[in-house]
């Protein structure tokens, strides 16, 4: 077992927990991170780290992965710990008082903290899988949840499944790339913004990418990992096989708290209640943020999470050294430490 010691765990490496990192190493704050993922950047890299966001301030267009790698930077001189591919799976309190916390993850890893920022977004989330025969034997290689980077496509037979954003947005962007695309959808009509669903259907008409509706996923064909056919069928048992090196089926996510909903936080509609002026929850040392995070006339937005991470932390600092006066500087002022160092991951 790996056994740390810091003065915060961020638990969930998103936007706002890796931006919380930032204010609270502006404190002087240690933090160890942890996530499930095996990468930072949360939903931004997994499902859209290449669309473009609009409402980050002074960035009037920024992708996912963009607004990751600036987040990442900006952490980077105070030298986090990161463990991902992990989920914590128990927090414990130390002493009596709850001022010192246990915490475990599902590899075994022990974190002891003052405090902890529970950043988690919508709480663990992972891809609804179709009911399909066997498709974990292609899952990884040639079945995949997420789009990393368009470059891994080029040339490729894609199949993409589903009728909502990430289908739509996908096939746009992958039919610049890929050899051809497939979207297959079980009904004419597709729930994506209007001008992106236009946009397909006039790719389709010039013969750019293919449309396979009403249709939906059937089979797979292929061996050792790799497809070499999708098979769909139409709601009148019509069938068709689709030459296909990749399968990106888009159902949506399954979304749960997880093991946070056994941890006696204040819970209203599967969020954590906190106090809004300080991110702090019904248990000592214990603090949410982001879209986990709820209260009155809450606004579930990036920009607010930002917000939310920053009060966290000066909260934090009062907690942990509540006779010491702290002198607040403007970053503009203080600035940020010289030197770096490397950063610690941790798998």
């Amino acid at each position: 077992m790996s056994i740390f010691t810091t003065d915060v765990v961020v638990i969930g490496a998103g936007p706002v927990g890796l931006f919380a990192v930032f204010e609270c190493g502006m404190l002087k704050l240690n933090c160890h991170v942890i996530d499930a993922l095996s990468m930072i950047g949360g939903q931004c890299a997994a499902l859209y780290p290449e669309k473009p966001i609009y409402d980050i301030p002074a960035h009037p267009q920024i992708t996912g992965e963009g607004l990751i790698e600036n987040l990442k930077l900006q952490i980077d001189p105070f030298n986090p710990t990161y463990h991902l591919g992990q989920q914590v799976t128990t927090i414990t309190p130390n002493d009596e008082a709850g001022k010192s916390w246990a915490v475990t993850t599902s590899k075994g890893t022990q974190i002891h903290t003052k405090t902890i920022i529970i950043a988690a977004g919508v709480g663990a989330f992972g891809p609804n899988r179709p009911p399909l025969s066997g498709i974990e034997d292609f899952e990884g290689r040639s079945v995949h949840y997420y789009v990393g980077s368009r470059e891994a496509y080029r040339n490729k037979n894609i199949v993409i499944a589903g009728g909502g954003d990430s289908a739509v947005d996908w096939a746009i962007s992958l039919s610049e790339v890929a050899a051809r695309v497939s979207v297959v959808h079980r009904r004419p009509k597709f729930r994506a913004a209007p001008e992106s669903e236009a946009r397909l259907k006039t790719l389709a008409d010039t013969g750019v990418l293919d449309l396979v509706i009403p249709f939906q996923l059937s089979g797979l064909e292929g061996s050792n990992g790799q497809l070499t056919e999708v098979i769909v069928q139409s709601l009148e048992g019509e069938t068709k096989a689709l030459p296909a090196d990749v399968l990106l089926p888009f159902f949506g996510l399954s979304m749960n708290l997880g093991p946070i909903a056994e941890w006696g936080l204040g819970l209203e509609n599967h969020h954590i209640t906190i106090d809004p002026a300080t991110g702090a929850t019904n248990r000592p040392g214990i603090y949410a943020i982001g879209d986990i995070a709820t209260y009155p006339h809450k606004l579930k937005l990036i920009l607010n999470g930002f917000a939310e991470g920053a009060q966290a932390a000066h909260a934090i600092r009062k907690f942990l050294y509540p006779e010491e006066i702290l002198h607040f500087e403007y970053s503009t002022t203080k600035g940020l430490p010289l030197g770096l160092k490397e950063t610690a991951i941790v798998f």
